[in-house]
C-alpha cells in the first residue's frame, strides 16, 4: 500500500454511540434544549470524532499553509503576478500575514508547507519543503498534475497532520497560499459536484467584469480538456477522483485533501477554511466518503463556489463575513467557537447537579 492508501484504510466512521451519549448529554444540560444551535450539533460531532462523550477540547489548535503555484496563471486569470506566492510565504514565516494575527488571537500555531511553490525558498522558522514541483501545468489544455505527482502531495498532506497530532495539536485548520488557486478550487468544484462554471467561479482577490468573464471561460475549458462532462456525472470511486484532482486541481489543493484525510485516520477534527479547503475537501471525501464527519466548516467565503462545495459535502458553516482571503482566516475565527462548543460539554452543569428545576412536559 502507498503512505496516502494506509492513511484511508486508517479512516472509520465517527462513533454513533458516542455521538448519542452527547445529544442525551446536552438536553441535561442547564439551558433549553437546542438552546445553543449549531453548536450543539459541533458538540455531538466532536464526541463521535473522539469516540467519547464529552469530547476533549479541540486545543492546542495547528493551522497548515499549504503553498503551491499554477500553470494556468499564464491564461490571465489573475491580476497577481506569480512570485506573489513566495512572497507570502516569506510574509507568513516572519509573521506578518493576517492569518498570523488571527493565529495568535486564537493561540493556534502557524507551519508552512511548500508542496509546490515556482521557485526554491530559502529555510526560515515555520517552513517545511515537500516541493513535489515547480508550480503546476495549466489545467485548461490537459492534466494539472500526474497521477503521482497527485499522490505525493496527499502523502504530504497527511504527513503534515500526522506530524502535529504527534507533537500535541488536538485541531488542525487549513490553509493555502498560490496565486491563481481559485481558478482550480472552481474546476474541482463543477467536475465534484456537476455545477455549471459560471455558477462556482468567484472573482478571487478582485477581478474585474472582463478577467471575470475569461475566468469562467478558461475553467469551462478545463473540463472537456480533461475528459470531464460539463455540468455532468459527478466521479464515483477513488480512482476517478484521483484522476480529476490529478487533472484540474492544484499541488496545494492535493496537499489538503491529505491533510483532511490524515486529520480523520488521526481522529481529530480539521476546521475548513475557505473555497479552497472546500474544493479540496470535495476530493478528500471522494477518496473516502468517512472523512466529512471529521469535518467542520468554519465559515463559508464570498466566493460561490464555496456553498456549493459545503452544500455538496453536507456541512454547515460557523461564520460569515463575506471573508474571500484565504490563508486559514476563516477557520481561525472559527476555532474558538468549535472549542466552546466542547467547554460546554464538559464544564456546564447538568440539572440535577445544580439542583435547578426542568420545564415541565
Amino acid at each position: 500500500m502507498t503512505p496516502i492508501d494506509e492513511t484511508i484504510a486508517a479512516i472509520r466512521p465517527i462513533d454513533a454511540k458516542a455521538m448519542a451519549e452527547a445529544r442525551a448529554h446536552q438536553d441535561r444540560l442547564t439551558k433549553p434544549r437546542g438552546s445553543l444551535g449549531v453548536l450543539e450539533d459541533v458538540a455531538v460531532r466532536l464526541a463521535g470524532i473522539a469516540a467519547v462523550c464529552p469530547p476533549p477540547l479541540p486545543t492546542p489548535a495547528a493551522l497548515a499553509i499549504f503553498a503551491a503555484d499554477h500553470g494556468v496563471h499564464a491564461r490571465g486569470v489573475s491580476p497577481w503576478p506569480q512570485e506573489v506566492t513566495a512572497q507570502m510565504v516569506a510574509n507568513f514565516t516572519a509573521g506578518g500575514a493576517v492569518a498570523n494575527a488571527f493565529a495568535a488571537q486564537v493561540g493556534a500555531t502557524v507551519t508552512v508547507v511548500d508542496v509546490g511553490v515556482a521557485v526554491d525558498l530559502p529555510p526560515a522558522p515555520g517552513l517545511i519543503s515537500y516541493k513535489v514541483a515547480y508550480g503546476t501545468a495549466d489545467l485548461s489544455q490537459g492534466p494539472a498534475m500526474t497521477a503521482e505527482q497527485t499522490r505525493q502531495a496527499l502523502a504530504a498532506g497527511a504527513g503534515v497532520a500526522r506530524d502535529l497530532v504527534a507533537a500535541g495539536h488536538r485541531c488542525l485548520i487549513t490553509g493555502d497560499m498560490g496565486i491563481a488557486n481559485t481558478t482550480a478550487s472552481a474546476a474541482l468544484i463543477c467536475a465534484f459536484t456537476g455545477r455549471d462554471a459560471e455558477s462556482v467561479t468567484g472573482r478571487g482577490t478582485g477581478i474585474d467584469d472582463a478577467m471575470h468573464r475569461h475566468k469562467i471561460e478558461v475553467v469551462r475549458q478545463a473540463l472537456p480538456a480533461n475528459g470531464i462532462s460539463p455540468a455532468g456525472a459527478v466521479p464515483t470511486g477513488p480512482e476517478e477522483a484521483l484522476r480529476v484532482l490529478a487533472a484540474v486541481g492544484g499541488l496545494e489543493h492535493a496537499a489538503i485533501a491529505g491533510f483532511v484525510l490524515g486529520a480523520a485516520a488521526e481522529r481529530v477534527p480539521v476546521i475548513l477554511d475557505g473555497v479552497i479547503a472546500g474544493s479540496a475537501a470535495l476530493a478528500a471525501a471522494a477518496l473516502a466518503p468517512d472523512v466529512t464527519g471529521y469535518c467542520v466548516a468554519g465559515h463559508r467565503s464570498a466566493e460561490p463556489g464555496h456553498a456549493a462545495a459545503l452544500a455538496h459535502l453536507g456541512l454547515r458553516p460557523l461564520v460569515d463575513l463575506e471573508l474571500r482571503l484565504g490563508e486559514g482566516t476563516g477557520g481561525l475565527l472559527a476555532q474558538p467557537l468549535v472549542a466552546a462548543a466542547a467547554r460546554v460539554m464538559r464544564e456546564v452543569a447538568t440539572f440535577d447537579a445544580a439542583g435547578v428545576a426542568e420545564k415541565k412536559p
